[in-house]
């Protein structure tokens, strides 16, 4: 699995992939750690990244909860607003755990985003955003989070009932470590620092043109 890996200082993409297999958001990562399997990587606050819009312009959240996975999507240039994210991302597992870091850099709390996995690119590790994610805090209680938007999301077909019972399976087992206070909800990486002279991760020149559509034609309604 060696030519898998990547080195501590490289750049990786999140990649998250719409239902129709075109691409949404992108996230780029500083590398930390990296097995093969699990890659560790950090992504400060201001680093650009491929975002999304409504086709209208709209922020998703600015739409009512039945539009929210109706109405396509374009991508747009945009950047990691207000937090620091040191991220877990496992080949296997159907989540991907976020530490969050303020902009003093303390340790705030901890975001599991809820995703279906789709292995590894030259690159990038790609991934379906799973809609429903957990809360966890400091003290170990959590709690879903978009509840209502992942009822939603089957509706429009955004994601399979099948889907959501394995999402809502994976934030179960989430919880049941966050309550016994087991990695990664032990402390590890709480008191992350990064180091002052690393440059902020950068997206491919390009990539944006790259990612969207031509003149006239749409896109696939998507979360990320």
């Amino acid at each position: 699995m060696s030519d898998r890996r990547r080195r501590p200082g490289q750049t990786v993409l999140e990649r998250f992939h719409r239902p129709d297999g075109s691409i949404g958001q992108v996230h780029p990562l500083r590398v930390l750690e990296d097995d093969g399997r699990v890659l560790l990587g950090w992504i400060p606050a201001g680093t650009p990244i491929v975002g999304s819009r409504l086709a209208d312009g709209r922020h998703m959240a600015d739409a009512p909860l039945e539009q929210r996975f109706r109405i396509p999507r374009v991508v747009v240039p945009d950047f990691w607003h207000r937090t620091s994210n040191l991220r877990r991302i496992a080949d296997d597992e159907w989540s991907s755990v976020w530490w969050f870091f303020d902009a003093d850099g303390r340790f705030t709390n901890w975001y599991v985003n809820l995703e279906v996995p789709l292995g590894r690119s030259p690159g990038a590790v790609d991934r379906i955003d799973g809609v429903l994610d957990v809360v966890v805090e400091r003290d170990g209680t959590w709690r879903w989070d978009d509840e209502d938007e992942a009822e939603v999301a089957i509706d429009a077909g955004r994601l399979t009932p099948e889907q959501l019972d394995r999402l809502r399976a994976e934030g179960e087992r989430i919880g049941t470590l966050a309550e016994r206070g087991a990695y990664p909800f032990d402390g590890t990486g709480t008191d992350f620092r990064p180091d002052p002279g690393w440059p902020a991760p950068e997206l491919p020149a390009g990539l944006l043109e790259e990612l969207s559509p031509p003149s006239g034609s749409g896109s696939a309604p998507a979360r990320r």
